[in-house]
């Protein structure tokens, strides 16, 4: 979870947190349904039934969300794939899941998992409207659940990255090609191909005087044109790292401290003065922990006078490391999946150095800049 995001629990062991772009499409949703949609459908209800309808409306909705969400999650840890967490935002949900699929059937059911779960909430939703035939509230609210699941499920089918439909696109291709550098690149253009069919759209019925519709259209597009950028941007990424090792990237020269050092005295020594991020901590001159600026900010101000490195620390039996031969893109994955960002480098239990992911960065601007 990261600081633009409010943690709501754990649902089978996944952080669920709410986006605050939320509460902006709440507000229009519950203002769309509340003076447009119910009005129309449904005549002469008191003004303050249609807004608290509508806002129950928005929460359901965001609950389909959820559970569509859900969907993937547990397909994909049925499946020993890590769900780093799901959060709700302005365009509905995503579930950060740690790691590629391993296989193009595990894709596949991972991506269909998610219109599955919104096509069964639309068939529940129907068949429980004969339960609220006499409460009419409740009925309107079951029959626009019908409709808005079937959209989510539709929707997503669209067969281009970074929708689910893309994923299943993507599949399908890899197990045709048994290629998963090219279904992706294939998938992700077909992505930005109908994103850039959503701006068109979007634009039009702007121009055309529909200005709200055509603007989320285009948004969604312009959303969904960056999102499929960036697969690509990945898949040139992992091209470049390619063949590339650990050693090749990796920072030699790391900033080693006595484990008696205070947390005040690394930040006036060397924090302030030079910047580093991290640090080895070191007693009678063998490695025994790795301190970051996360961990120290985990420690009261307030007690930094005395704490030391060593209570700071994370011990270094503790502590995940690379050797150097490792292959720099497998590596960077790891430290994307494990939201790490430096790891140590070592041969039998000694430091070789230090890489983070700035290192992997300016390693490729060096690639970028020879053409390697």
């Amino acid at each position: 979870m990261n600081r633009h995001t409010i943690p709501l629990g754990r649902i089978l062991g996944i952080p669920i947190g709410l986006d605050y772009s939320w509460f902006l499409i709440f507000g229009l949703i519950t203002w769309t349904m509340a003076v447009g949609y119910y009005p129309a459908e449904f005549k002469n209800w008191p003004t303050a039934q249609y807004w608290i309808v509508a806002a129950v409306t928005a929460i359901m909705l965001f609950v389909s969300v959820l559970l569509h969400e859900l969907g993937h999650s547990v397909v994909a840890m049925h499946y020993k794939i890590r769900v780093r967490s799901i959060t709700l935002y302005i365009f509905g949900g995503i579930s950060q899941i740690g790691t590629e699929p391993i296989s193009a059937t595990v894709q596949f059911w991972v991506s269909i998992a998610g219109p599955a779960i919104s096509f069964a909430l639309a068939i529940f939703f129907f068949l429980l409207q004969p339960v609220f035939t006499g409460v009419v509230p409740l009925l309107a609210l079951a029959k626009y659940l019908v409709y808005i699941n079937i959209v989510i499920g539709l929707f997503n089918l669209i067969p281009g990255f970074p929708l689910d439909g893309g994923g299943v696109f993507r599949a399908v291709v890899w197990g045709i090609t048994h290629n998963r550098r090219r279904a992706t690149l294939i998938a992700a253009n077909l992505g930005r191909f109908i994103a850039y069919i959503f701006i068109f759209l979007g634009v039009w019925q702007m121009f055309g005087g529909n200005f709200i519709n055509g603007m989320w259209i285009a948004f969604i597009g312009w959303f969904l044109e960056s999102a499929a950028k960036g697969q690509v941007q990945q898949v040139a990424i992992q091209d470049m790292l390619a063949g590339h090792k650990v050693a090749q990237a990796m920072n030699r020269q790391y900033t080693a401290i006595p484990a008696e050092t205070t947390l005040q005295r690394l930040l006036d020594d060397h924090i302030l003065g030079s910047g580093r991020r991290s640090f080895v901590v070191k007693r009678s001159n063998e490695a025994i922990g790795l301190l970051t600026l996360h961990h120290m900010k985990e420690i009261p101000r307030s007690e930094w006078l005395t704490t030391t490195g060593a209570q700071a620390m994370i011990p270094i039996e503790r502590t995940k490391r690379v050797q150097p031969d490792a292959e720099l893109w497998t590596v960077l994955e790891e430290m994307d999946r494990d939201g790490v960002n430096q790891l140590p480098v070592m041969v039998d239990g000694q430091i070789q150095g230090m890489l983070s992911r700035e290192d992997i960065i300016s390693y490729l601007r060096t690639l970028k800049e020879f053409g390697a």
